[in-house]
Protein backbone atom coordinates (compact mmCIF):
# COMPACT_ATOMS: atom_id res chain seq x y z
CA UNK A 1 0.00 0.00 0.00
CA UNK A 2 2.88 2.08 0.62
CA UNK A 3 4.45 1.93 -2.70
CA UNK A 4 1.21 2.40 -4.64
CA UNK A 5 0.55 5.32 -2.67
CA UNK A 6 4.55 6.70 -3.31
CA UNK A 7 3.97 5.92 -6.91
CA UNK A 8 0.63 7.67 -6.67
CA UNK A 9 2.04 11.39 -7.26
CA UNK A 10 5.04 10.34 -9.22
CA UNK A 11 2.63 8.69 -12.18
CA UNK A 12 0.36 11.47 -12.14
CA UNK A 13 3.66 14.22 -12.30
CA UNK A 14 4.51 11.98 -15.39
CA UNK A 15 1.44 12.06 -16.97
CA UNK A 16 1.15 16.20 -16.44
CA UNK A 17 4.75 16.19 -18.34
CA UNK A 18 3.67 14.26 -21.26
CA UNK A 19 0.16 16.15 -21.45
CA UNK A 20 2.39 19.24 -21.14
CA UNK A 21 4.58 18.27 -23.41
CA UNK A 22 2.51 16.47 -26.03
CA UNK A 23 -0.24 19.13 -26.14
CA UNK A 24 -0.76 21.77 -23.76
CA UNK A 25 2.50 23.44 -24.40
CA UNK A 26 1.52 23.95 -28.10
CA UNK A 27 -1.66 24.71 -27.02
CA UNK A 28 -0.41 27.60 -24.98
CA UNK A 29 2.07 29.53 -28.05
CA UNK A 30 -0.58 28.57 -30.27
CA UNK A 31 -3.36 30.32 -28.52
CA UNK A 32 -0.76 33.29 -28.43
CA UNK A 33 0.06 33.45 -31.47
CA UNK A 34 -3.54 33.20 -32.24
CA UNK A 35 -4.69 35.74 -29.84
CA UNK A 36 -2.56 38.14 -32.17
CA UNK A 37 -3.85 36.76 -35.50
CA UNK A 38 -7.32 37.63 -33.58
CA UNK A 39 -6.44 41.49 -33.09
CA UNK A 40 -5.31 41.82 -36.51
CA UNK A 41 -8.45 40.13 -37.88
CA UNK A 42 -11.00 42.06 -36.44
CA UNK A 43 -9.50 45.16 -36.25
CA UNK A 44 -8.92 44.79 -40.37
CA UNK A 45 -12.68 42.97 -40.64
CA UNK A 46 -14.31 46.44 -38.69
CA UNK A 47 -11.98 48.82 -40.45
CA UNK A 48 -12.87 47.43 -43.87
CA UNK A 49 -16.90 47.08 -42.94
CA UNK A 50 -16.55 50.57 -42.22
CA UNK A 51 -15.18 51.91 -45.08
CA UNK A 52 -11.56 52.99 -44.10
CA UNK A 53 -10.18 51.29 -47.25
CA UNK A 54 -13.15 52.60 -49.35
CA UNK A 55 -16.87 52.53 -49.36
CA UNK A 56 -19.28 50.60 -51.32
CA UNK A 57 -17.09 47.89 -52.68
CA UNK A 58 -16.77 43.95 -52.53
CA UNK A 59 -14.18 45.35 -49.71
CA UNK A 60 -17.03 46.59 -47.38
CA UNK A 61 -19.05 43.91 -47.70
CA UNK A 62 -19.32 41.42 -44.94
CA UNK A 63 -18.04 38.01 -46.81
CA UNK A 64 -15.39 40.26 -48.40
CA UNK A 65 -14.14 42.18 -45.30
CA UNK A 66 -13.98 38.86 -43.31
CA UNK A 67 -11.94 37.00 -46.32
CA UNK A 68 -9.28 39.80 -46.86
CA UNK A 69 -9.06 39.98 -42.65
CA UNK A 70 -8.37 36.21 -42.48
CA UNK A 71 -5.88 36.27 -45.24
CA UNK A 72 -3.75 39.05 -43.73
CA UNK A 73 -3.94 36.56 -40.22
CA UNK A 74 -3.17 33.45 -41.68
CA UNK A 75 0.00 34.85 -42.97
CA UNK A 76 1.03 36.34 -39.57
CA UNK A 77 0.08 33.18 -37.85
CA UNK A 78 2.03 31.01 -39.87
CA UNK A 79 4.95 33.21 -39.20
CA UNK A 80 4.35 33.17 -35.74
CA UNK A 81 3.40 29.12 -35.49
CA UNK A 82 6.47 28.16 -37.98
CA UNK A 83 9.35 30.23 -35.73
CA UNK A 84 8.00 30.02 -32.29
CA UNK A 85 4.38 27.29 -31.48
CA UNK A 86 5.91 24.17 -33.86
CA UNK A 87 9.64 25.69 -34.49
CA UNK A 88 11.20 21.96 -33.46
CA UNK A 89 8.85 20.59 -35.78
CA UNK A 90 9.07 22.81 -39.18
CA UNK A 91 9.72 21.90 -42.16
CA UNK A 92 12.66 21.85 -44.62
CA UNK A 93 10.49 22.44 -47.26
CA UNK A 94 9.04 25.66 -45.86
CA UNK A 95 6.72 26.24 -49.42
CA UNK A 96 4.64 22.47 -49.10
CA UNK A 97 4.79 23.72 -45.09
CA UNK A 98 3.01 27.13 -45.99
CA UNK A 99 0.93 25.32 -48.51
CA UNK A 100 -0.69 22.51 -46.33
CA UNK A 101 -1.09 25.09 -43.21
CA UNK A 102 -2.86 27.47 -46.05
CA UNK A 103 -5.33 24.66 -46.76
CA UNK A 104 -6.02 24.14 -42.96
CA UNK A 105 -6.52 27.45 -42.42
CA UNK A 106 -8.87 27.79 -45.32
CA UNK A 107 -11.03 25.59 -43.99
CA UNK A 108 -10.71 27.31 -40.72
CA UNK A 109 -12.21 30.61 -42.49
CA UNK A 110 -14.70 28.25 -43.95
CA UNK A 111 -16.21 27.72 -40.85
CA UNK A 112 -15.69 31.33 -39.69
CA UNK A 113 -17.34 31.95 -43.18
CA UNK A 114 -20.27 29.53 -42.71
CA UNK A 115 -20.94 30.81 -39.70
CA UNK A 116 -20.95 34.37 -40.48
CA UNK A 117 -22.93 33.21 -43.85
CA UNK A 118 -26.12 31.57 -41.93
CA UNK A 119 -26.07 34.43 -39.55
CA UNK A 120 -26.06 37.21 -42.12
CA UNK A 121 -27.93 35.58 -45.01
CA UNK A 122 -30.35 32.92 -43.22
CA UNK A 123 -31.03 34.09 -40.15
CA UNK A 124 -30.95 37.45 -40.97
CA UNK A 125 -29.01 39.35 -38.61
CA UNK A 126 -27.35 42.03 -40.48
CA UNK A 127 -25.51 44.72 -37.73
CA UNK A 128 -21.98 45.14 -37.13
CA UNK A 129 -22.51 43.40 -33.35
CA UNK A 130 -24.76 39.67 -35.00
CA UNK A 131 -21.34 40.09 -37.99
CA UNK A 132 -18.90 39.90 -34.81
CA UNK A 133 -20.37 36.98 -33.05
CA UNK A 134 -21.24 35.16 -35.80
CA UNK A 135 -17.59 34.94 -37.46
CA UNK A 136 -15.62 36.32 -33.91
CA UNK A 137 -16.93 34.49 -31.28
CA UNK A 138 -18.72 31.41 -32.65
CA UNK A 139 -17.08 30.76 -36.08
CA UNK A 140 -13.70 31.60 -34.40
CA UNK A 141 -14.04 29.38 -31.68
CA UNK A 142 -14.99 26.47 -33.66
CA UNK A 143 -12.34 26.95 -36.51
CA UNK A 144 -9.18 27.46 -34.02
CA UNK A 145 -10.16 23.69 -32.47
CA UNK A 146 -10.07 22.63 -36.08
CA UNK A 147 -7.17 24.41 -37.38
CA UNK A 148 -5.04 23.38 -34.18
CA UNK A 149 -5.39 20.12 -34.15
CA UNK A 150 -4.54 19.70 -38.05
CA UNK A 151 -1.35 21.83 -37.69
CA UNK A 152 -0.40 19.79 -34.67
CA UNK A 153 -0.82 16.15 -36.28
CA UNK A 154 -0.44 16.68 -39.59
CA UNK A 155 1.21 20.30 -40.85
CA UNK A 156 3.72 20.06 -37.93
CA UNK A 157 3.64 16.56 -37.01
CA UNK A 158 5.96 14.62 -35.41
CA UNK A 159 5.79 12.02 -38.70
CA UNK A 160 6.75 14.25 -41.67
CA UNK A 161 9.43 13.18 -43.32
CA UNK A 162 10.86 16.60 -43.79
CA UNK A 163 10.25 17.65 -40.22
CA UNK A 164 13.76 19.12 -38.20
CA UNK A 165 12.26 16.74 -35.14
CA UNK A 166 11.84 13.75 -37.41
CA UNK A 167 14.83 14.15 -39.44
CA UNK A 168 17.09 14.64 -36.26
CA UNK A 169 15.55 11.16 -35.18
CA UNK A 170 16.45 9.81 -37.88
CA UNK A 171 20.07 10.99 -38.21
CA UNK A 172 20.66 9.92 -34.49
CA UNK A 173 19.42 6.48 -35.40
CA UNK A 174 21.27 6.03 -38.14
CA UNK A 175 24.56 7.08 -36.15
CA UNK A 176 23.22 4.51 -33.60
CA UNK A 177 23.39 2.05 -37.09
CA UNK A 178 26.60 2.57 -38.00
CA UNK A 179 29.05 3.87 -35.24
CA UNK A 180 31.35 0.78 -33.72
CA UNK A 181 30.80 -0.61 -30.82
CA UNK A 182 33.18 0.51 -27.86
CA UNK A 183 35.00 -0.97 -25.49
CA UNK A 184 34.72 -1.69 -21.88
CA UNK A 185 36.61 0.63 -20.42
CA UNK A 186 37.02 -1.67 -17.15
CA UNK A 187 39.63 -4.45 -17.67
CA UNK A 188 38.63 -7.87 -17.02
CA UNK A 189 39.77 -9.51 -13.95
CA UNK A 190 43.12 -11.15 -14.27
CA UNK A 191 43.99 -8.99 -17.43
CA UNK A 192 46.38 -5.87 -17.53
CA UNK A 193 44.98 -2.87 -18.92
CA UNK A 194 46.47 -2.57 -23.09
CA UNK A 195 48.07 -5.80 -22.66
CA UNK A 196 45.82 -7.75 -24.76
CA UNK A 197 46.38 -10.67 -22.35
CA UNK A 198 43.03 -12.75 -22.20
CA UNK A 199 41.63 -13.21 -18.22
CA UNK A 200 43.48 -16.34 -16.94
CA UNK A 201 40.83 -18.39 -14.97
CA UNK A 202 41.28 -21.14 -12.22
CA UNK A 203 41.53 -23.68 -14.53
CA UNK A 204 44.16 -22.78 -16.85
CA UNK A 205 46.02 -21.85 -13.47
CA UNK A 206 45.48 -25.55 -11.88
CA UNK A 207 47.02 -27.05 -15.57
CA UNK A 208 49.72 -29.02 -15.23
CA UNK A 209 50.63 -28.32 -11.82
Amino acid sequence: MTQQTDASPGRFAGLLRRAWDGLLAYALKFGVVGLVGLVIDVALFNALRLGAFGADGWAQSAIGAKTISTSVAIVCNWIGNRYWTFRKHRRRNYLGEFAEYVVVSLGGMAISLLCLWISHHVLGFTSLLADNLASNVIGLALGTVFRFLLYRYWVFGHHRADGLSNTARVEEAQRTLFEQPGTDATPRRGTRPGSGETPQTGVGRNQGG
